[in-house]
């Protein structure tokens, strides 16, 4: 059977993911600000940078990279969820090309978000003293918090998955030609 396409019609699929993404990037791009000109409180927190793990101290030394590239994704982002709204081709394009990066930053952060985790508990513990029965309740409640990073790190990468391929189905395509 022959497909049929309305040409000129606008799913409320692409309106509705450039609508939220541009929403998400404007938070995100608030949030990088923010973080930025607060991030000369986080080495007073920190104490000695000497004695964190390598890529911690080398992420709170270089933090405004970070922010930065934030900052700049965020803005092609929603550069780009414009773009979608409008039906532009180089916009869907750029728009899967950002998702693509926004996957390996996802699955890769997962490492770092275990760092992260496993540097707060460690230094948590150090400065507090707990009972045996004490100590398995707050180790069960970080072993749970990590589970619980690692699923929803998966499950947003499997959304985003999802949306490429949606976006880069011949119905969507056809709105962009």
């Amino acid at each position: 059977m022959p497909q049929t396409y309305n040409v000129g019609s606008r799913s409320r699929f692409v309106t509705f993911i450039a609508w939220v993404f541009m929403l998400l990037a404007a938070f995100a791009c608030e949030w990088a600000v923010i973080q930025n000109a607060t991030q000369s409180s986080w080495t007073a927190l920190a104490g000695d940078q000497a004695s964190l793990p390598w890529l911690t101290g080398l992420l709170l030394r270089h933090a405004t990279w970070v922010f930065l590239a934030a900052i700049a994704l965020s803005l092609a982002t929603m550069v780009c969820a414009f773009g979608l709204l409008r039906r532009i081709e180089w916009a869907r394009r750029v728009f899967i090309g950002l998702l693509m990066v926004a996957i390996v930053v996802n699955l890769s952060g997962l490492w770092l978000q275990q760092e992260f985790m496993h540097l707060l508990v460690d230094s948590a513990l150090r400065q507090a003293t707990l009972t045996p029965s004490a100590a398995d309740v707050f180790g069960g409640v970080v072993t749970t918090a990590r589970v619980l990073a690692g699923f929803i790190t998966l499950v947003a990468s499997l959304a985003l998955v999802g949306i490429i391929r949606r976006l880069m189905s011949p119905s969507v395509r056809q709105e962009f030609a």
